[in-house]
């Protein structure tokens, strides 16, 4: 499971930098609207990446999915519930890494599967993640004895070590070289086609969400509200730079929504 559906969320911040007026007299304190009436349905088993200008609430809108902030109004549904917190069903991948740095790959996997009581089970699987992200061999190794693509592969094996209904990654490429990005795009298009979890992604790179979603939603600048939300039925493996294909013309698009008039 793992449908999820908004309805007119909207998410408003206080400013809470006191401003004077002509008199001197402090201002009452400004709102800032950040989301605004999102509406957005994501199917089970759907992979959905989210662009739009920096600091239109994209991330914002990731925490509220995954229970760590709140909507000021509107509602959220996970499979038909309303969302009161964090759960271990809705497992977010945050930019920077999140591995304790004490402990090997190894036991970060590990913690995904601290509730599993069978010793012998729970360590064939936590070697199956490991296997999956294509880390073994680390597996005694610290997060800062591994590359920048590897910590990102191990917080990837410990979420997947949850089996969770949904998987939220907030821009998760950022700071990769260029050949380690590729190389994670193409991990995560591959565990998505094998394991079928719904997978919430945002990022900056059009590219990106061309190569990987089912869907890509596109939001406009603050305060933000959906511009585009479009179904993407192209096979995999897709090649964006073809200019006779409709996935290139709609790479054009994108880029001229998002501001760019010439997109390489």
């Amino acid at each position: 499971m793992g449908h999820i559906q908004t309805e007119n969320l909207c998410r408003e911040f206080v400013n809470h930098r006191k401003k004077k007026d002509e008199d001197g007299k402090f201002l009452p304190d400004e709102k800032v609207s950040v989301l605004e009436d999102i509406n957005i349905e994501v199917e089970d088993g759907e992979m959905v990446c989210l662009l739009g200008p920096s600091g239109c609430g994209k991330s914002t809108l990731l925490r509220i999915i995954a229970g760590f902030d709140k909507q000021t109004s509107g509602s959220i549904l996970i499979d038909g519930k309303e969302i009161t917190g964090p759960s271990s069903d809705n497992i977010f991948v945050f930019q920077h890494s999140g591995l304790l740095p004490w402990m090997t790959v190894w036991q970060n996997v590990e913690l995904g599967l601290r509730n599993m009581e069978e010793v012998e089970e729970k360590r064939v699987e936590i070697q199956e993640y490991i296997e999956m992200v294509e880390l073994d061999g680390f597996e005694d190794h610290y997060p800062h004895q591994l590359s920048g693509g590897m910590q990102r592969r191990a917080e990837l094996a410990r979420a997947l070590a949850v089996n969770p209904d949904i998987l939220i990654m907030d821009e998760p490429f950022s700071g990769l070289d260029f050949l380690t990005h590729m190389k994670m795009r193409e991990e995560v298009v591959n565990m998505h086609q094998f394991l079928g979890k719904t997978i919430l992604i945002v990022t900056h790179d059009i590219d990106d969400a061309l190569i990987m979603g089912d869907r890509v939603v596109v939001f406009s600048k603050r305060p933000s509200q959906v511009k585009m939300n479009r179904k993407l039925d192209f096979p995999h493996p897709r090649i964006v730079f073809n200019k006779q294909t409709e996935l290139s013309q709609l790479r054009d698009e994108l880029f001229l929504m998002l501001g760019v008039s010439y997109a390489v």
